[in-house]
């Protein structure tokens, strides 16, 4: 088969383009920590580009060799040792930021606090030895399970602070997803709350752990922090207030200094089948990939607040909430709730009254904002922001533009990133005043980073669509899945030799952009053509009837797979056949006729899971008739149900 050029064809077809292109503003590029010669620096020699940033944190004991690596296994800064909470929390308390916040907290209720540096650095050495007190030592796994409080925080540094591992469980998670995480652990203690707030609503997060406890035999010791006067059992000998423990505890804790390959965290990812996988990030790679992208993907200055708005249960939280903003020492904004409580316009609030002036969300969240109105940012003083982020999945060039129109008033840079919970830190990604950027593109790799577009055998496409694939190690890069190496070599390094395969299919254009076409699971086999899903539904959103899109592939007689699309509309705009008729044939204008969907199905809203993930897997599921699949990552499972009676009434 020949492309339209001519040439042989890509593994996958790329059907849209895009043309729009921003260019940094000058008076951006003078200030901006970033510099063109950066990506030049690191082409020379990529591993002495990573020391040199490596060696602006605050290292113990300087490493012997930069890097040793022999497929799949990486290990940087070798001999060096460190402990992260040093350079996240001491430095800044030395060099004259102890009275600066560290964060500013709102709780969803309205409630707020503020913690210095110094403030924090109290809390944290009391915390680490309130954990000592209770026989946690070094390389002993605690698994934290707590709503999105600065406790969450200190929580985990004061594990870091001992050289104990970590491994947050999203507080929104179900009692048997919080067991499967504690028992793969072998965790020794249990770090919750009594309760938590999410739209209104109170999350039993003590009740829930102990149904989940009822079957973890490691745990010898839970510690609870009082979030609200929410009932709750308590066993004695074995459960501990938070607050009683901390009263006690001293405020001072040396650091213990660990191999710079020493376990920071495990954090746990669904895999498509089977158990969560428990990912595995070490120390000073890890510590130095998320400094590096915060301080140069982000730009951030002394007089910045930082807000990133994912839960730290996510990898997101972790890299950009608390190790990456805390090694630069920036002050944050740091929210318990949701952004439609108790109204749409709750986060606008938020940046109003704290000038935020960095902010870094997730597409699914602009979709959200694009179908609620741009009558609730308008209400609100957004002049403090200069730049703003996305995480999380490929964002479509319409939501691109709502997000630069209307929150950043066309005059603040958008890095558009991509990484993994595997990959730890950023990988691809513009940088500000460096990068002219495209709508819906991630641009290129970060300096350091050796990303490539690749066929089925391995071969490197120069331009169009194949599998993303990163060809070199980098800091940040997981180390394996905890207690199963099998699985770690057969899911990330199966596929060419020597070379990572994040699982996602790309296209890079003739400027050698990347563009993420989303999970090779969502690319779709029809008539010959594979398809990216994300093409399809980024050419639906662009009709002004549609505020979001999921494509998913079900079987096909003739084509072998065909696409049925799931929208949500906005506005005014019901949902009859004529509708249904314009936007299949306004997607066979757009991108071609074979990727014309065979049935667009009403759903008024999409299932996601608790960090904003569109569950195509479920969708796919309601279209081929099959019973649902796990939905225990569900924000709102009811959702589902909805979805199902409009897909039989259809």
């Amino acid at each position: 088969m020949l492309s339209k050029k001519g040439t042989k064809a890509a593994t996958i077809d790329t059907l849209l383009t895009e043309k729009r292109k921003f260019k940094p503003s000058s008076s951006f590029a003078r200030q901006a920590n970033a510099k063109k010669s950066i990506y030049t620096t690191a082409k020379k020699d990529y591993v002495k580009f990573w020391e040199n940033l490596a060696s602006e944190l605050v290292w113990k004991k300087k490493w012997k060799k930069g890097l040793t690596w022999k497929a799949p296994d990486a290990k940087w800064f070798v001999g060096g040792k460190l402990n992260v909470t040093e350079s996240c929390l001491d430095r800044h308390i030395e060099e004259g930021r102890k009275n600066q916040a560290a964060f500013i907290w709102e709780g969803e209720p309205g409630d707020r606090r503020t913690l210095t540096y110094y403030e924090l650095y109290k809390q944290v050495c009391k915390f680490a030895n309130v954990l000592k007190s209770l026989g946690i030592r070094k390389g002993d796994r605690v698994a934290i399970y707590l709503p999105m409080i600065p406790e969450l925080v200190i929580s985990m540094l004061a594990c870091a602070r001992i050289g104990a591992i970590h491994s947050v469980v999203f507080g929104g998670f179900s009692p048997e997803s919080l067991r499967d995480r504690i028992l793969d652990l072998e965790a020794k203690l249990l770090i919750t709350a009594d309760g938590g707030y999410r739209r209104g609503q109170i999350i039993p997060l003590k009740h829930d752990a102990d149904v989940a406890l009822n079957e973890c035999p490691s745990v010898t010791d839970v510690i609870i922090i009082k979030r609200g006067d929410f009932l709750l059992r308590f066993k004695e000998g074995r459960d501990h207030w938070y607050h009683r423990m901390m009263q006690e505890a001293d405020a001072h804790c040396p650091p213990v200094s660990v191999d710079s390959e020493h376990p920071l965290f495990i954090l746990y990812t669904s895999g498509t089948t089977g158990k969560p996988k428990g990912i595995m990030h070490t120390t000073g790679g890890y510590l130095t990939g998320v400094y590096a992208t915060t301080k140069y993907v982000f730009d951030v200055k002394g007089d910045d607040v930082f807000w990133c708005t994912a839960d730290i249960g996510w990898i997101t939280g972790h890299s950009y909430i608390v190790y990456g903003p805390m090694a630069m020492g920036v002050t944050q904004v740091m929210y318990e709730g949701a952004p439609d409580w108790p109204d749409k316009d709750r986060f606008w609030q938020i940046v109003e009254d704290y000038g935020v002036s960095v902010f870094y969300t997730a597409p699914t969240a602009i979709r959200a904002f694009m179908k609620w109105g741009e009558q609730f940012p308008r209400k609100h003083d957004l002049s403090t922001l200069r730049l703003l982020g996305t995480v999380g999945e490929p964002i479509n060039p319409e939501a691109w533009m709502w997000y630069y129109e209307h929150i950043g008033n066309k005059k603040c840079p958008i890095v558009d990133t991509w990484w993994q919970t595997e990959t730890g830190h950023i990988l691809i990604t513009p940088l500000p005043g460096v990068t002219a950027t495209k709508p819906g593109s991630a641009t290129r790799p970060f300096p350091g980073i050796e990303a490539k577009i690749l066929d089925e055998q391995g071969r490197e496409i120069k331009e169009g669509g194949g599998y993303l694939a990163i060809t070199k190690p980098w800091p940040g890069m997981l180390r394996g899945i905890w207690g199963d190496r099998k699985r770690f070599i057969e899911t990330y390094w199966s596929k060419w030799d020597g070379i990572y395969f994040p699982g996602d299919g790309a296209k890079i254009d003739k400027d050698k952009y990347f563009w993420i076409l989303g999970r090779v699971d969502d690319v779709i086999n029809t008539a010959g053509h594979r398809i990216s899903t994300m093409e399809v539904e980024s050419a639906l959103v662009e009709h002004n009837a549609v505020v979001e899109a999921a494509v998913v592939g079900i079987p096909h007689e003739l084509k072998g797979q065909c696409l049925v699309a799931f929208v949500t509309l906005g506005g005014e705009t019901t949902f009859d056949d004529i509708i249904s008729r314009q936007l299949r044939d306004f997607v066979a204008r757009k991108i071609g006729a074979i990727a014309r969907p065979e049935r667009i199905i009403n759903a008024p809203e999409l299932p996601k899971t608790r960090s904003g993930k569109i569950m195509r897997r479920l969708l796919r599921d309601i279209a081929t008739g099959k019973l649902l699949g796990d939905t225990t990552t569900l924000a709102d499972p009811d959702v589902l149900a909805r979805i199902q009676r409009r897909y039989e009434e259809d």
